[in-house]
């Protein structure tokens, strides 16, 4: 089976804050910083896979840690993590750097999971990865027990969609 590196599916893409960027706290919206996030991941999975299309399977957690506010830049690094058979686990770190005192803090850290189509729009078999450093493989060891907990919120998700409603909320007497 062909092997990868975390570092062959780097992606660190870097911005500044516009002032469309804020809210009303004049900090990043969690939003905005969720689509960056889903963006460098998607790269991330495709160049890990060499695919053409990587869907996201899951978003576990994003941890904000530390606003981020305009007068700093964002800059996001993603690299696979851990993969299971077909599913790839992308960890997104988020460093927020004051431009004026060039002050840099760890802003946020998500986890997301990938899943590479064929062109049939079927999930293929990915490469084992293989860490190097030490931040790979202490998020690479911690990988099995994160895809586990995945697997029980799926099931639990499914199970909850078999007995919540779909009714329209005034179709339950509820006044919108």
């Amino acid at each position: 089976m062909e092997t990868k590196h975390p570092k062959e599916s780097l992606i660190v893409n870097t911005d500044q804050v516009m002032i469309n960027d804020l809210n009303n706290y004049n900090t990043l919206f969690g939003g905005t910083l969720m689509k960056k996030l889903d963006n460098n991941a998607t790269l991330s999975a495709r160049r890990y896979a060499r695919a053409k299309e990587c869907v996201t399977a899951s978003t576990d957690s994003i941890d904000f840690l530390h606003p981020i506010h305009q007068t700093d830049s964002v800059c996001v690094e993603s690299y696979v993590s851990y993969t299971g058979n077909k599913s790839m686990e992308i960890f997104c770190k988020v460093i927020a750097e004051d431009m004026i005192t060039g002050e840099r803090r760890m802003a946020a850290t998500a986890f997301l999971t990938f899943v590479a189509l064929d062109d049939n729009k079927k999930p293929i078999t990915v490469p084992r990865l293989v860490p190097e450093t030490e931040e790979e493989k202490f998020l690479y060891e911690s990988g099995k027990e994160r895809a586990e907990r995945r697997r029980i919120r799926k099931q639990h998700s499914k199970e909850l969609t078999e007995i919540i409603g779909l009714e329209k909320p005034w179709e339950k007497g509820v006044h919108v």
